[in-house]
């Protein structure tokens, strides 16, 4: 039998891929912001039905988180969750900031909006937040908390292209929010991200810092980098947009199954109300951490692969301010995600769910 990994990356049929290519290489313009990138940022607005919120792509999904940290975060404090990918630290970091961890909620998973006041600082400038598994933030009161204390809120939303909360898109919250177009994503580019953002001001800023910090094609008025989506990554873009939904669907028919099943026996991440999900990932919460290892021998011996996502808690790492976090550490050691990706059979779903019952 084929193996089964966490995740598959949908390629759509080639042909489709290939014609959007032909287009960018008849007029021999394949970077530098040529129609594809253009015709692309324009299908995503219209597929979120952004109201007045702009976006532009990039070349991956961390160049938006930078670009937003170098324009916000001014080596300042940065406060954030121990539970997400380690980009999201890493960045913080690497743009000359402190994180500042927060413990998570231990149902929702994501920061626990509770504990943020008592982090701040006179040196904290900013918020940064995970939509963690595309679980929405409690933007609300982080956005209440940024007002009473002048602070900045980006969020880190590389997982949830096509969620909506509160009946508009997920990414029309905080001050800049970004989204990874990796290929094991739900929507991808093979690979690329994008930033968001409403104020038109701070908008044109992080534009011109992710093309060298060019304001036209003479002047340069920021300090840039080069931060830019080319034509290849578009072409594949806009050939998998139109299976987005499609995809989405078939994923949600997966996710019911592994819940129904497994209801009884593991721990799930709960959803936030008013949220429109999609189905990206399906992690279970193990009793013990002892418990997840075993099973992932067992995992290994029938090929099949999981992930233990986030994994280890951030806090932990050893480049970061040491500070403990008792429910980010412990969700963090019992955590896996299950395989899950738009054509996995229904028998392998099967094989999977049976392991884990034995």
């Amino acid at each position: 039998m084929d193996p089964i990994f966490v995740t598959k990356t949908f390629v759509p049929p080639h042909q489709e891929v290939f014609d959007h290519m032909k287009r960018a290489m008849e007029k021999n313009w394949l970077t530098n912001r040529g129609m594809l990138v253009k015709e692309l940022e324009n299908q995503i607005s219209k597929f979120l039905r952004f109201e007045d919120t702009k976006m532009f792509c990039t070349n991956n999904g961390t160049i938006p988180l930078q670009l937003a940290i170098r324009e916000l975060g001014k080596e300042g404090e940065v406060i954030t969750t121990p539970f997400s990918y380690v980009a999201t630290v890493s960045s913080i970091i690497w743009e000359h900031c402190t994180p500042v961890f927060v413990d998570i909620h231990p149902e929702y998973l994501t920061i626990d909006e509770t504990k943020i006041e008592d982090a701040i600082t006179e040196k904290t400038t900013c918020i940064l937040a995970t939509h963690v598994f595309g679980n929405p933030c409690e933007v609300d009161a982080i956005d209440q908390i940024a007002k009473k204390f002048n602070l900045h809120v980006i969020y880190d939303a590389a997982h949830c292209f096509g969620i909506e909360y509160q009946g508009k898109s997920i990414f029309e919250y905080g001050d800049v929010s970004t989204c990874s177009f990796h290929a094991t994503k739900l929507f991808h580019t093979a690979e690329g991200g994008a930033i968001f953002c409403k104020d038109e001001k701070l908008f044109d800023k992080l534009f011109a810092r992710h093309n060298f910090g060019h304001n036209g094609f003479v002047d340069i008025d920021e300090l840039g980098i080069n931060g830019k989506m080319s034509e290849l990554n578009a072409a594949m873009g806009l050939a998998v947009l139109p299976y987005v939904q499609e995809n989405m669907e078939k994923r949600k028919n997966i996710v019911e199954i592994y819940k129904n099943e497994l209801f009884s026996h593991f721990e799930f991440q709960i959803i936030r109300p008013l949220t429109n999900y999609n189905y990206s990932y399906f992690p279970i919460i193990f009793p013990t951490e002892i418990k997840l290892l075993e099973s992932l021998i067992e995992f290994e011996k029938e090929g099949i692969f999981p992930r233990r996502y986030f994994y280890p808690s951030l806090n932990t790492l050893r480049f970061v301010p040491q500070k403990t976090n008792r429910i980010s550490e412990d969700i963090a050691s019992r955590i896996l995600c299950l395989p899950l990706y738009h054509d996995l059979a229904k028998e392998d779903v099967e094989r999977i769910i049976k392991v884990l019952k034995r």
